[in-house]
């Protein structure tokens, strides 16, 4: 099959990212931009051994929850997935590819699977904005899908109104300044969740001059409170505060929470205390709790409140940071943070009996030595929090080789519109 052929398929199911499966001739097609039960003319983009891609290219039949995307940069820009498809339909096509996920892996799970939905609108509270010189200017933005083109949105439904104002007042500035622009690679953005504070840090190659320049900048751009930036040499990075605030704070059941503008935290401000409940109630009162890959505390305490002692390990400086902070200014002194490798801290911090896990990895998940590490220490309760169903799926059948099986799988949509899913899954030992 030569790239550019075109075809007619129906499509079968969804898969992972945001892809419709269909077939020709026993060959798997991955189409972009088609859903289950419709037919389309499509045109192969790429070749492969085990399966094709291509682009939907002209509807021969569509499904009746297909809707008009209410942002006018879909389907080009690549932040959406499933703008097009009635709110509805995404939780359900979701929900069927994280069975299928699991499917795939043999990870046997009968029961119906919950997604809680969230609100359309303004939910990002972290973004990352790329940045891409051409001889048009400087450009700001997300990037086009399979693309590295950044399209400069004037608005992006996933932002609130504030960031939408402050992206469009960074884009002037880079205009503006050629040399900045072209150091910049790209532009971290984090929000209060309550909207009240918003910060921003520049990443890139970044002189004294272009520093000196930042910080003159900042404090002529409205509704931003902090201006920082990440100094990239090589393999090294160096944070460097310019201008006013360094961190943003979410509240979650009362109690408030930093988090440093390069630190990993939850990005919906809508779900947070969904997504820390569904943990909780995994995990059984009492006990010493581990909490691997903990970021800035969220789930720390949320359970430190029900647990002798919460052990929360995390790698990331800034991170572990905010988790002692918060712990601190909580009173919670049963919370212990751990800096470090969480494979390392599985084989140097002492089992405790009915130990209770709390895993939230990155993308990329456990892997067969996490998961052999966590087995070994033999927990009562382990609860997994997965933003990737096919690694979630790969991990679950590790884990119940080693003798441990889902006993109750929850998924949130933390990022509406978009392909991706949050899963919270609640594992028990079965003789």
């Amino acid at each position: 099959m030569e790239r550019g052929t075109l075809l007619d398929v129906d499509v079968e199911k969804a898969v992972f990212r945001g892809l419709g499966l269909a077939r020709h001739d026993g060959q798997v097609i991955l189409v972009h931009g088609a859903y289950p039960g419709e037919r389309w003319r499509v045109r192969v983009s790429e070749t492969g051994r085990q399966f094709l891609r291509a682009e939907a290219e002209e509807p021969l039949r569509t499904i009746a929850g297909r809707r008009a995307s209410p942002c006018r940069w879909f389907p080009d820009c690549g932040g959406c997935t499933y703008q097009d498809l009635a709110y509805a339909e995404q939780l359900a096509l979701k929900r069927a590819v994280l069975t299928d996920a699991l499917t795939r892996a043999r990870v046997s799970w009968p029961g119906e699977i919950e997604v809680i939905d969230s609100p359309e609108r303004a939910w990002r509270t972290r973004a990352s904005l790329h940045v891409e010189t051409t001889d048009a200017g400087a450009h700001l933005g997300l990037t086009a899908g399979a693309s590295h083109r950044v399209i400069d949105f004037d608005v992006c439904l996933q932002l609130s109104d504030r960031v939408n104002a402050v992206v469009g007042a960074l884009r002037a500035v880079l205009r503006r300044e050629p040399g900045l622009a072209a150091r910049t690679r790209r532009v971290e953005l984090a929000e209060s969740q309550a909207g009240d504070t918003r910060i921003v840090a520049f990443v890139g190659e970044l002189g004294p001059g272009e520093l000196a320049r930042l910080a003159a900048i900042g404090g002529g751009i409205p509704d931003l409170n902090g201006l920082d930036a990440v100094v990239c040499q090589g393999q090294r990075r160096r944070f460097v505060s310019l201008r006013g605030e360094t961190h943003v704070s979410s509240t979650l059941d009362g109690v408030e929470l930093r988090s440093h503008v390069l630190s990993f935290f939850q990005a919906n401000r809508f779900l947070l205390d969904a997504l820390a409940a569904q943990v909780v109630r995994g995990i059984p009162e009492g006990g010493c709790v581990l909490d691997l890959y903990g970021g800035v505390g969220l789930f720390s305490l949320a359970l430190a409140r029900r647990a002798e002692q919460v052990v929360c390990v995390e790698g990331d400086p800034f991170a572990a940071e905010d988790a002692r902070a918060n712990a601190q200014r909580a009173g919670q002194s049963n919370v212990r943070v751990v800096r470090g490798d969480v494979l390392r801290a599985l084989q140097s911090e002492p089992s405790h009996r009915d130990e209770r896990i709390v895993l939230d990895p990155p993308r990329t998940g456990l892997g067969k030595g996490v998961v052999q590490a966590i087995a070994l220490r033999e927990p009562a309760a382990i609860v997994y929090v997965s933003c990737d169903p096919p690694t979630l799926g790969r991990d679950l059948a590790l884990f119940a080789a080693a003798g441990y099986r889902a006993q109750r799988i929850a998924a949130l949509d933390l990022f509406p519109n978009t392909f991706h899913i949050e899963t919270v899954a609640q594992l028990a030992r079965v003789s």
